[in-house]
């Protein structure tokens, strides 16, 4: 019979091996037994076994203990090991609040740099926009050459070159200053026709230049990255600063002082620029704020977080801010003009903002850069503003002379 002790440490798979010389003539130990020993379910299972040998004929005592069997750690399976007599804490579970701190802060933070930033990014370009002139040009070049690089870095990435080649580094680089310089070149020229004629053709060039074969996809991502980062902006160039025909009727104008331009500095095509600027802010913030309380229906595929109603929300958000707007500064006179205003601002809008998703789904990124904390890239923040310039100074130039308005 195996002692008590033995069965109260070793497990059920544990073996003792027992050696003895009884009815041995030549007093060699050999195995006479194995005994397989049950011990409690709640102990741990040993790593090793003990050979129990006799020493004498009523008694025995335990050797040098040697691994028998090699076992492998659990983790997890068993419960740890007791000591008898000795009290047990208890195991209460743990609270998910440091967790749900862990998940909290990374968007807490990167909800307070959005906030920080925005507000920061806000009264910049309000302060561009009022100052106009070569500041608005410059400023427009530097955002320009920097959302042309971050363009030719999403065509350049794996999602996009599976099924194009990308045009080489050089043309991307010669895309970019062409791209930067257009607004300046504009502001002092005013030939947007002849100026982005010339660039395409430096680029096509510089294409068809480069060592090995040409591809048409090259080509074609190139001409477009000229398009949409250097021909479209421009025309916020020639709405802020063609359109210098004072608006005498707004009320701020005649109070403006004198040494920051007075009543002259106030012109249709700055509030033109400001009322297009804040109806666009006023339908991202009313859609983003509508889709986070009644969104239900996605709005497509390209971007899923997009809802209809969020969409239906920022489109009365932006007819609301064009006519309270055009009401302040006196212009346009027509309420049908300021609703039609709106109107523009809030499509160019969404599909600038959808044709950038487009973009950075196909290159299987979320944000097309880095560089604004909590926004993302350039791209990222002036996507709406990309359309709506070309849409806003054609509604001014050439509808609003038909009506007399």
């Amino acid at each position: 019979m195996a002692h008590p002790r033995v069965t109260n440490s070793l497990s059920s798979t544990t073996t003792i091996s027992l050696f003895g010389n009884h009815h041995n003539p030549n007093n060699q130990k050999k195995p006479f037994v194995l005994l397989p020993i049950r011990a409690c379910p709640c102990r741990p299972r040993p790593s090793q076994s003990l050979i129990l040998h006799k020493a004498t004929p009523s008694s025995y005592f335990f050797s040098n203990c040697k691994p028998l069997l090699r076992f492998t750690r659990r983790t997890g399976a068993s419960p740890p090991p007791r000591v008898i007599g000795q009290a047990q804490p208890e195991h209460l579970p743990q609270s998910n609040a440091e967790g749900e701190d862990v998940l909290l802060k990374p968007q807490v933070s990167q909800l307070r740099n959005r906030i920080v930033f925005g507000l920061a990014i806000g009264i910049t370009v309000g302060g561009v926009v009022l100052a106009g002139g070569w500041v608005f040009a410059v400023a427009m070049a530097a955002a320009v050459f920097t959302g042309a690089r971050e363009y030719f870095e999403l065509v350049r990435s794996h999602g996009i070159t599976e099924g194009m080649t990308p045009p080489p580094r050089y043309v991307s680089r010669v895309c970019s200053v062409a791209c930067a310089l257009l607004p300046l070149y504009i502001m002092y020229r005013g030939h947007i026709d002849v100026s982005v004629t010339s660039a395409a053709f430096v680029l096509a060039m510089a294409l068809l230049l480069q060592r090995g074969s040409p591809r048409f996809a090259q080509l074609s991502s190139a001409i477009f990255g000229l398009f949409y980062c250097g021909y479209l902006p421009c025309f916020w160039v020639k709405l802020r600063c063609g359109l210098a025909a004072p608006a005498l009727n707004t009320r701020i104008g005649a109070t403006w002082p004198v040494l920051l331009g007075g009543q002259a500095h106030w012109t249709v095509g700055l509030v033109a620029t400001l009322i297009s600027i804040s109806s666009i802010i006023a339908a991202d913030t009313f859609a983003f704020l509508g889709g986070k309380v009644f969104g239900r229906t996605p709005l497509t595929n390209i971007s899923p977080k997009k809802t209809w109603e969020g969409t239906i929300i920022g489109f009365c958000g932006c007819i609301v801010t064009s006519v309270v707007l055009s009401k302040i500064f006196s212009w346009p006179m027509s309420l049908s003009s300021s609703i039609a205003l709106g109107v523009l601002n809030f499509f160019g809008s969404v599909f600038g903002d959808l044709t950038e998703s487009m973009i950075k789904r196909d290159a299987g990124v979320k944000d097309s850069g880095s560089l604004i904390p909590g926004h993302g890239g350039v791209l990222d923040r002036v996507d709406s503003y990309v359309f709506t310039g070309a849409l806003a100074y054609s509604f001014v130039k050439t509808f609003l002379p038909l009506y007399g308005v």
